[in-house]
């Protein structure tokens, strides 16, 4: 079954493209007041609990910084860091189990899977609803955002062969929707 944590490491992934501190906040949660998951040192240092008020606050500045127009393309600049690397670590405490990959090979798995997330967010799908919207659906869609990262990292650690199948239409679903975005453009 070791198959499975390599889905729940790209689907937390995914997720800390879309929100850095939310997925690393449910994990540390799920370790913390649960017994689904046990995060291996150094990877347990998400279950402390001052590292979750921590996470707790980033969470809350990170959303409210989504929210207002302007400071949200200043803070997709910043997350540019910072999501790729949550990211790594997400899918690094995921495949602690998964003895023939090296935890360095997983930290580039995961850089390189919330950096594209982050990437196609930041730089396709938002500037194109901005455009599209005058900024108006900016603020919906942040929070379309939220939820559907939180939802991801739920699924990514409870039933990962669902994040699978959810990961899947995701990507039919974006490659549809910027179809139609860029038919839109053209005259």
């Amino acid at each position: 079954m070791e198959w499975l944590n390599l889905f729940s490491a790209f689907g937390l992934a995914a997720s800390a493209g879309l929100n850095a501190y939310l997925p690393l906040l449910i994990t540390g949660c799920i370790a913390h007041y649960t017994n689904w998951i046990t995060l291996s040192p150094p990877w347990n240092t998400l279950a402390n609990p001052w590292v979750l008020i921590v996470l707790g606050l980033l969470v809350i500045v990170e959303m409210l910084a989504d929210k207002i127009p302007a400071i949200n393309h200043l803070n997709d600049a910043i997350q540019t860091f910072i999501r790729p690397a949550a990211g790594a670590i997400l899918f690094a405490a995921a495949t602690h189990v998964i003895h023939e990959l090296h935890p360095v090979l997983g930290m580039i798995c995961g850089l390189l899977v919330a950096g594209a997330v982050h990437g196609i967010k930041s730089l396709v799908i938002r500037p194109a609803i901005t455009a599209t919207t005058a900024g108006a659906a900016n603020t919906p869609v942040s929070i379309l955002e939220d939820i559907l990262a939180a939802l991801t990292t739920l699924l990514a650690w409870l039933i990962p062969i669902l994040f699978f199948l959810f990961g899947m239409v995701l990507l039919w679903w974006l490659s549809h929707h910027r179809q139609k975005l860029s038919t839109r453009r053209r005259p």
